[in-house]
């Protein structure tokens, strides 16, 4: 099964390491799933996760991008040579969006999920963290 991961999932494993989100990102890489990769999701993750805000305590920028070129050496890196823009409100949920549609994703994970409603009509889902880990739990 293959997914994309929203910035926010990295976000919040950032964060705190007791949420489903550290739990799914603390499994890569797995046989359970894969999560598909844009250089502007990449480039997107980058940006976030280097703000101070984000960077979790003890660790360098160094480190912070070191762990992002470790998931992008694990991801499907993907192609996307059509845009569905404008589609959702935010462009950069329409990003996210194309890179599932692009790789055929199932999902996608994200805290936001309320942003992505629309994505249905392009036969993919929007799910929480929580959500998918307990899907893969059964």
């Amino acid at each position: 099964m293959r997914v994309v991961l929203d910035t926010s999932v990295l976000v919040a494993a950032a964060r705190s390491r007791k949420g489903a989100s550290y739990q799914l990102v603390s499994m890569l890489p797995t046989p359970r799933f894969d999560f598909a990769l844009t250089i502007a999701l990449y480039t997107e993750w980058q940006a976030v996760l280097t703000r101070a805000e984000h960077m979790p305590p003890g660790v360098s920028l160094d480190g912070v991008l070191g762990y992002l070129r470790y998931l992008a050496s694990l991801a499907h890196l993907q192609d996307v040579h059509f845009l569905w823009r404008p589609f959702l409100r935010d462009p950069d949920d329409d990003m996210v969006l194309e890179c599932a549609v692009a790789s055929g994703s199932q999902y996608i994970v994200t805290h936001n999920v309320r942003d992505f409603r629309r994505v249905a009509e392009l036969k993919v889902q929007a799910i929480s963290p929580a959500n998918f880990l307990n899907m893969l739990r059964k």
